[in-house]
């Protein structure tokens, strides 16, 4: 199966980039800083998100197809997208990065890791590409009644943009019940603490995929950051999840 990136622009009849813009982001940027994630309400339509969910079905879409029974990260599965993304997933890719590089630059210079990411998503893959990560990361999550997700990272070779955009498709407590998304963040010498974030369909979380700086007393360390999902109770749970690195 090839793996070269074939760039599309998404259409702006979506109204994705719009979208992106009228959030506040200085928000974002002081939620992130604070607690390592943060939420976006309302950035893709209830109709984008009945799409999305639908494509699951259609194999031509995707690169790959997991099982997490099969490999021990949980139960449910999921699938990579891949190039040309769907609009609306590329569209997210293109618009969101722009607003999240900035942050990701500010971390990395606090945490002294001499990595810069360019401003603009496309100039971002050719270094992946470079790198020999070409295959495209976005990907569709399929939940179930008990399945759930084990906390990970979504890390994929040597380029990893620290930032990512969970998005989801389905609407609690008509379409499923539990399946909250859950973050924890590792602190050193201390507890691990966790954040659960409250989603409604369309929602995005943007949070750490790695580890963030915290500012301490002694001045800025690192704390570690893993994502996950708890248990379905009932039902179906779809999501989209927007990575911005590509995978070796």
């Amino acid at each position: 199966m090839s793996t070269k990136r074939v760039r599309v622009r998404a259409p702006s009849v979506n109204g994705v980039s719009e979208r992106v813009a009228e959030v506040d982001w200085t928000r974002v940027s002081t939620e992130l800083d604070g607690r390592g994630c943060a939420t976006v309400e309302g950035l893709v339509t209830s109709t984008e998100c009945e799409a999305l969910a639908a494509l699951y079905a259609e194999d031509a879409v995707f690169r790959s197809r997991v099982v997490m029974a099969r490999h021990g990260f949980g139960r449910g599965e999921y699938k990579y997208f891949e190039y040309p993304l769907p609009g609306v997933v590329a569209a997210l890719r293109e618009a969101l990065y722009p607003r999240l590089a900035p942050i990701a630059n500010r971390w990395n210079a606090a945490m002294g890791i001499d990595v810069q990411y360019p401003a603009e998503h496309a100039a971002y893959l050719d270094r992946c590409h470079a790198a020999g990560q070409v295959r495209p990361t976005p990907l569709l999550l399929r939940y179930g009644a008990d399945d759930y997700n084990c906390l990970h990272q979504d890390l994929y070779g040597e380029h990893v943009f620290p930032l990512q955009v969970a998005v989801l498709l389905s609407e609690p407590g008509r379409d499923f019940t539990g399946g909250e998304f859950v973050l924890t963040e590792q602190r050193p010498r201390m507890q691990s603490r966790a954040e659960v974030v409250p989603l409604r369909q369309g929602d995005g979380v943007v949070f750490a995929v790695h580890h963030r700086p915290v500012q301490g007393t002694r001045g800025v360390y690192r704390v570690n950051l893993r994502h996950g999902v708890s248990r379905i109770r009932s039902g179906h749970r779809h999501t989209v999840g927007v990575i911005f690195h590509d995978a070796a």
